[in-house]
């Protein structure tokens, strides 16, 4: 990699001067508390998503809820979706409103009190007020705690790139031992204890972030943008009759369980359409900002329909593990059953051990990169690869879980072609005026194609999922081709951007 010297004797780095000197393997002190809550929630959110699918559709002898699974995978979906949606809301009440350093605040708070709702109110009301405070609250911290992260270094700073990295660390090992814990609750002790315990996880990372909070800098308090007073009663009017439009969608049966997924897709279409027809038409940015944005049209497709697949690791995937895998493993006279829900522990496990590879590696070919549409297209290739490997399984009554790893794993290569570089290009072909948009735009991407894989999800069945994951995976590929093939194009269109 090509750097720049500089002379520190004239040229001093400058370092952020934080309210503690204490450091984290060289980094500013507050990045550990900023690591801990991100470990301990994505420990919470993937130790509850990854037994929600169960706990909806297992009959009441498991300890489940009976849900329909279609539709059960279409709420799920629905979720996961709203999330990356509500990260938009998230966004704008600490740009507008409150600050960062509030918004991540309330936020674990919200998450921590839905998982409680979860593990305490049985039945249908405790699955709904649990979702709903866990969906906006993960929203609200996913919008903003990275944002706090930034905060600690100045854009100078040479450890900046460092401390992101040990940072998403924290993310993989939370996603790791989430599902693997609460799993082996789950199967042990039932679905109310498993919840309990992504509350608790939650409890302990807010817990230290509370203890801590005063070491952050000064400005993580800062409105970037405050709503004028004059601006209240208007948003707040605005507020009230958007949601008693939803309280009457939903008493009417407008909006029901069963088609929930799909209003989510209807809700990130709609809301993609708009901000890029506002960003084509407003007149604040010029020309070659404009063509960045027309060339990240294909590439929000494609991220789309990526996610469309990648996600149903927590719907169909779920399913699949607990109908068609053996997952019984026998030692003499020792037998033991490997929880469902460590299915989805592979994938962390896997980004751990090859995120580091593959950094290394486009830091290696440095100008001899691929350029980012042709990352996108071989990574969806990869996603629409991994569903066609389940075919040569469809006559196979018990799976080994060996072959899902292998799935998982040609999935993880494509996640690492698409998912990294997507979120960092939005950041690179935003207009100056407008950066927060297309990161906006690329959550609504990932929203988008989870809505959609809880929407898939009513299709499979063990008795036509070679159909489903035949035709999933072709039509995949063929999106990855096509994009290869407007890969020149597109990239064209970037306007010097890689």
């Amino acid at each position: 990699m090509k750097t720049q010297d500089t002379d520190l004797s004239t040229s001093p780095v400058e370092v952020k001067e934080l309210p503690t000197a204490r450091t984290f393997f060289g980094q500013p002190g507050p990045l550990s508390t900023l690591f801990s809550v991100e470990l301990w929630e994505r420990f919470s959110f993937y130790g509850m998503q990854g037994i929600l699918l169960l706990y909806m559709y297992f009959e009441a002898e498991r300890g489940g809820l009976g849900i329909d699974p279609a539709i059960a995978t279409g709420v799920v979906g629905a979720y996961g979706g709203m999330v990356y949606v509500f990260c938009i809301i998230g966004g704008w009440v600490a740009d507008r409103l409150i600050g960062s350093e509030r918004a991540m605040l309330w936020s674990a708070v919200m998450i921590m009190a839905g998982h409680i709702g979860l593990a305490l109110i049985p039945g249908i009301p405790g699955l709904i007020v649990g979702l709903l405070l866990v969906g906006i609250g993960s929203g609200g911290l996913k919008a903003n705690v990275s944002n706090l992260v930034g905060h600690l270094y100045s854009r100078e700073d040479p450890r900046r790139d460092a401390g992101f990295s040990l940072f998403y660390m924290g993310v993989n090992i939370g996603a790791l031992f989430g599902p693997f814990i609460t799993g082996f609750a789950r199967q042990e002790w039932g679905f109310h204890l498993a919840f309990g315990l992504a509350a608790l996880g939650m409890a302990l990372g807010l817990g230290q972030y509370i203890w801590r909070r005063r070491e952050l800098p000064a400005d993580v308090h800062t409105v970037p943008n405050p709503l004028p007073r004059s601006s209240y009663p208007r948003w707040i009017v605005g507020t009230v009759v958007a949601l008693l439009l939803v309280g009457v969608l939903l008493v009417t049966g407008v909006v029901n369980a069963g088609n929930l997924s799909t209003v989510a897709v209807l809700i990130s279409a709609v809301a993609a359409v708009g901000i890029f027809a506002f960003l084509l038409t407003t007149k604040k940015i010029g020309a070659d900002e404009r063509s960045r944005v027309l060339a990240f049209i294909p590439l929000f497709i494609g991220s789309s329909a990526f996610f469309a697949l990648f996600q149903q690791q927590f719907t169909v995937i779920t399913i699949y593990s607990d109908t068609r895998l053996d997952r019984d493993f026998s030692w003499g006279d020792f037998s033991w059953e490997m929880p469902i829900e460590w299915v989805q522990s592979i994938n962390p496990v896997f980004i751990i051990v090859f995120a580091p590879l593959f950094a290394l590696l486009w830091t290696r070919l440095g100008t001899r990169n691929p350029t980012t549409p042709n990352k996108f297209g071989w990574g969806i290739i990869l996603m629409g690869s991994a569903f066609l490997l389940f075919l040569p399984m469809v006559t196979t009554v018990s799976v080994p879980v060996l072959w899902i790893a292998v799935i998982l794993l040609v999935a993880t290569m494509g996640e690492l072609m698409v998912s990294p570089v997507g979120l960092s290009l939005s950041t690179k072909l935003a207009p100056a005026q407008y950066p927060v948009l297309m990161v906006a735009l690329y959550n609504l991407s990932v929203a988008l194609g989870t809505s959609l894989a809880g929407s898939l999800a009513r299709f499979y069945s063990a008795e036509n999922e070679g159909t489903y994951f035949g035709v999933l995976g072709a039509v995949t590929i063929g999106i990855g081709v096509l994009m290869l093939l407007l890969a020149r194009p597109v990239h064209r269109g970037m306007r010097g951007v890689n």
